[in-house]
């Protein structure tokens, strides 16, 4: 894909429907012209963790499941880039680069944003509710704070029940 003089956009995406709502708004609101000659060159992001940050100090036996935890945080990342990959596919999307890199998301988004010098970066909205967004921490509002670049955040419209 030609990308002189376009700018980067950034979305990062992990599993959940938050994440997808994202990157499929991104993808209707920013690339639904059939033209190859859009304003942006489309990076999607995985930030996979780490398995020793999920298997945390588990003691003893902890390097027998290792192997394990590894292999199925792999699945898990193929799952989310096939799902978005699909979604380009689907929406007529082309020239699309796809990134998996380990790390805890703050600090991948960041320095993804840092070596492209992208111009946004997209990311969804958990929507967690005050109690849980002090416990588990906001990566949307981490990245509003920290990405050198324009963050958008997207937030999927509420259901009613």
């Amino acid at each position: 894909m030609e990308t002189a003089g376009k700018h980067i956009l950034i979305v990062g995406v992990d599993d959940s429907e938050h994440s997808i709502y994202a990157l499929e708004w991104t993808l209707d609101k920013f690339f639904s012209s059939t033209s190859s000659n859009l304003p942006f060159k489309l990076i999607i992001v995985h930030a996979r963790p780490h398995a020793a940050s999920i298997i945390g100090l588990a003691g003893p036996g902890a390097a027998d499941v290792f192997p394990y935890v590894e292999l199925d945080l792999k699945k898990a990342a193929e799952r989310v880039m096939d799902k978005a990959k699909g979604l380009c596919e689907q929406k007529l999307v082309q020239n699309v680069s796809f990134e998996v890199l380990e790390g805890d998301p703050r600090n991948v988004m960041c320095d993804i944003v840092d070596k492209y010098q992208a111009s946004i970066l997209v990311v969804g909205s958990h929507g967690y509710g005050v109690i849980k967004r002090a416990v588990l921490g906001s990566v949307s509002d981490y990245l509003a704070h920290h990405a050198h670049c324009s963050v958008m955040i997207v937030k999927r419209p509420k259901t009613k029940h």
